[in-house]
């Protein structure tokens, strides 16, 4: 599978991204296996997506909402899944907003290192595209936080995600991990927990529940060992209302 090479428009802007958003450093690199694994961080708003591409050692590829690649589609999405938690005197200007940043979305998203996550019919295009970039060596990192809360770390897990891991098996003959991540723009660091092995043997559904419930888990134990700093949430909180991590 050949990946077409970011045009130099794309390559400008990624260097003035870099240039102004949040460093990090790493900790616990040496959980990463040598070859493919799916990497499974704390969202942390846009502060995840971006120190995934940035940040992840290696050849990787990250999940993007496939909403904010669609012209169409980026305003609403943006809008509920950034912003709408704003107060109501100011909602105005974001829902403007959404609709300025539409064309931008688009041109960033379609030519990063990323893999379009669709909810429909189309989800076969994700499972297939994963399961190839997979065989290539590449990692994958996935954010799978939804709406219902988990605790102050973080909200609970879409664990659909997980069943991508038996297509991966299934071509390759190889069993592969996942690698839970805490990512904290406070303290400029994201820190690698203990792989858990995928069992292609185990029942579909359990082996669902055991990686959801060990990476949730993985990750929470991690932000609290940290010295204290507040977490960014899933929601977009206001800095002050934002938890800390202990």
């Amino acid at each position: 599978m050949e990946e077409k090479r970011p045009g130099l428009l794309y390559r400008i802007t990624e260097r003035l991204v870099i240039a102004f958003s949040k460093k990090y450093r790493l900790e616990g690199a040496d959980n990463l296996p040598e070859g493919p694994c799916f990497i499974v961080a704390n969202h942390c708003q846009m502060y995840g997506p971006l120190a995934s591409e940035f940040y992840i050692p290696g050849d990787h590829y990250t999940w993007c909402a496939s909403e904010m690649m669609d012209i169409k589609e980026v305003p609403a999405y943006a809008y509920k899944d950034f912003w709408s938690m704003k107060p109501v005197y100011i909602r105005w200007f974001y829902r403007i907003l959404s609709y300025v940043i539409a064309p931008l979305s688009v041109f960033i998203f379609s030519n990063a290192h990323t893999v379009p996550v669709y909810r429909d019919h189309r989800l076969i295009t994700t499972v297939k595209k994963t399961a190839d970039l997979l065989l290539k060596g590449c990692r994958i990192t996935v954010f799978p936080e939804y709406a219902k809360k988990h605790n102050d770390i973080i909200n609970d897990f879409q664990d659909r995600f997980i069943d991508t891991a038996r297509s991966y098996t299934r071509k390759s003959g190889r069993t592969i991990s996942f690698v839970p991540a805490y990512i904290s723009p406070a303290l400029g660091l994201i820190v690698f927990g203990a792989p858990t092995e995928y069992d292609a043997d185990s029942d579909l559904k359990k082996e669902r529940e055991r990686i959801a419930a060990y990476l949730m888990e993985s990750i929470t134990r991690m932000a609290v060992s940290l010295p204290r700093h507040r977490v960014v949430p899933y929601l977009n909180l206001p800095k002050k209302d934002r938890p800390y991590n202990r």
